[in-house]
């Protein structure tokens, strides 16, 4: 298939985490794609008519949008740009490509965390700013039959900036001189974005619409994740140390946002991985 035959899809949020992934992955996941990946330097979501025009330029068959202020501190302290982002941007998009391919990434943090083990069909009830504009653009997104809402938790990897992986937020802060601790009583399911960019290629390729989970296949607090980080990188292991989030002086804290991941795993060829598996299995890839 020739660079004309192939359909082309927008990735927004290409130097972030997933989308660079998704990017990077596309040639060998769906080389029936030809994508143009998006930048804030290439085009400014939040300019909606530079984004509308656009879109009419290019008329991509499919939009992945990565694209999202993603920090909980961040969004606690500026709600209205949080919205704007999240909900309003996200809200645009849908619209535009109301009659083709629209996938959204959601984050287990919709959920309180007061039970764990969440399904797609559990109410949600976020705790913060950030939470709220997840669970609002889902909504959004969710009543157009076409389009396919991708919840996913805490990914890592290695990105164009070196600071969206969990590891690599990790690292920093230990380069930086400080300690940290990781809470033995705040659970999520870590999963490399790697991982998460095959499952949601596959969901694409395989048409899937409605709401997935996409994480990893084990629950695990942030002690128990940054234990496993310190297997490669044994100077770690000094630097960190236990604690509770009970004790966070920041935005309010979801316990246990881990994600039931059956109906993804009954669709997918290849597993998703707990995050110990996949390290076992992976030496030699960077986390």
């Amino acid at each position: 298939m020739n660079e004309q035959q192939r359909k082309l899809a927008w990735i927004t949020g290409a130097n972030g985490l997933i989308g660079n992934y998704l990017v990077r992955t596309a040639l060998r996941f769906a080389p029936h794609w030809r994508v143009r990946a998006l930048t804030r330097d290439q085009l400014d979501l939040l300019d909606f008519d530079a984004v509308g025009r656009e879109f009419q330029k290019d008329k991509p068959q499919l939009v992945i949008h990565c694209a999202a202020l993603t920090v909980v501190a961040e969004a606690q302290a500026n709600p209205a740009l949080a919205r704007r982002v999240n909900v309003e941007v996200t809200k645009l998009l849908a619209e535009l490509a109301a009659e083709v391919r629209f996938v959204f990434f959601s984050s287990d943090l919709v959920f309180d965390g007061r039970k764990g083990n969440y399904l797609e069909t559990d109410a949600t009830n976020p705790l913060h700013i950030y939470g709220e504009t997840k669970a609002a653009a889902e909504q959004i997104v969710l009543k157009n039959p076409r389009h396919l809402v991708v919840r996913t938790s805490l990914n890592g990897g290695v990105s164009r900036t070196g600071n969206r992986g969990f590891n690599e937020q990790l690292r920093l802060a230990l380069q930086a001189g400080q300690g940290m601790t990781l809470f033995t009583d705040e659970f999520r399911c870590p999963i490399p974005a790697l991982e998460t960019a095959r499952a949601v290629w596959e969901l694409e390729n395989k048409n899937c619409t409605g709401l997935f989970q996409v994480a990893g296949a084990e629950k695990l607090s942030r002690w128990q994740i940054g234990q496993l980080l310190a297997k490669r990188r044994p100077e770690l292991a000094s630097k960190i140390k236990p604690g509770s989030a009970r004790d966070f002086p920041g935005p309010p804290r979801a316990l246990d946002t881990s994600l039931n991941i059956a109906r993804a795993q009954k669709i997918l060829s290849t597993p998703l991985p707990g995050l110990s598996e996949w390290l076992a299995a992976n030496p030699d890839e960077k986390l």
